[in-house]
């Protein structure tokens, strides 16, 4: 397949340590938009800030939505400027549609992650159309990204919401799948991501539609986005790296969901993620203490949020040498 993709600029984080693992928080967006109370703007950047030290390399930071939707996202413009301003950071936001990645744009975020589901019913209850009004609105933020200076495009990302299951439809077509993601592939887009939305997927799923994906995408990085509603989210981790997927979706803490998809629970948490790749000698980049450290931000500016997490509660096994120090020894 051809690959058409928008050229997108010289990534901030491509001057970090080697990795062999991509990984990006998704906990500010994905895990802050179902929570009723407002996360301060300040303590949010502090959030970012953090977990870039910490050596996260990507962070989606916001989605540009109205605020009358969803309002934790009121302060998205705040948020955006100042997380550009963190040092080797990728800054990415979440748009559903051409005006979102218009702001985006205006903003000079380094990636729009624009979403559409593969189910029928959810992009309607999501962003109100048919899937293939998504896939030409996308087409549209294509061109406009194409008309920008080169030093002012950002990476566009198709995510692919519903991929492995539906709240509303069930099983989900795998030829659908494939067909979504080869249409945003040939719009233009940079990258892929394929999203279990509702925590559906088991392992042999993962590896089938994965397989699937990155077979007609060429050479387009597909990224996988997994919730652990029923407890599977690092088996399909497993499942995907063995497809050959190395970038990765996860929050911090595990908090997050979908609030168009009934019983979409949190994300597979960062710190428990972060230490299964480090434990099989995957490089994430990511100080492990340094990013445990930060659930104590979020848990003191939310201290309602539901937090998850195996490490945070176990601890470092007595005597662990991360995959950091073993390449600094």
């Amino acid at each position: 397949m051809q690959n058409n993709s928008a050229s997108g600029p010289l990534n901030p984080s491509a001057a970090r340590p080697a990795r062999d693992v991509f990984l990006r928080e998704v906990g500010l967006r994905d895990g802050l938009q179902i929570h009723s109370t407002f996360m301060p703007t300040e303590q949010k950047l502090a959030w970012i800030r953090a977990e870039a030290a910490a050596g996260m390399p990507e962070i989606e930071v916001t989605s540009y939505v109205p605020a009358r939707v969803i309002p934790q996202f009121a302060d998205a413009e705040a948020v955006t400027v100042q997380a550009l301003g963190t040092p080797g950071l990728t800054v990415a936001a979440l748009v559903p549609n051409l005006r979102g990645a218009e702001r985006g744009i205006e903003l000079g975020v380094h990636k729009l992650n624009f979403v559409m589901s593969v189910s029928r019913t959810h992009n309607l209850k999501n962003v109100r159309r048919e899937r293939e009004e998504s896939i030409a609105d996308f087409s549209r933020i294509v061109e406009r990204i194409r008309e920008q200076p080169a030093d002012r495009r950002p990476i566009i990302c198709g995510g692919l919401s519903t991929a492995l299951g539906c709240s509303y439809e069930g099983r989900i077509s795998i030829d659908d799948v494939v067909r979504c993601a080869v249409a945003l592939a040939e719009a233009g887009a940079n990258e892929i991501v394929v999203a279990d939305t509702v925590g559906y997927a088991d392992p042999t799923l993962v590896r089938t539609v994965f397989k699937r994906v990155m077979a007609e995408v060429g050479s387009l990085p597909v990224g996988a986005h997994f919730h652990d509603t029923r407890g599977t989210g690092l088996a399909n981790v497993a499942a995907a790296l063995d497809a050959g997927v190395r970038h990765f979706d996860a929050s911090l803490a595990g908090i997050g969901g979908c609030p168009f998809a009934p019983g979409a629970t949190g994300n597979i948490v960062m710190d428990d993620l972060c230490f299964m790749l480090d434990s099989m000698g995957l490089r994430t980049g990511v100080d492990l203490e340094k990013l445990l450290a930060v659930r104590a931000l979020v848990r003191e500016a939310l201290p309602d949020i539901e937090m998850h997490g195996a490490l945070a509660r176990a601890g470092l096994p007595t005597g662990y040498v991360s995959t950091r120090e073993q390449v600094a020894a």
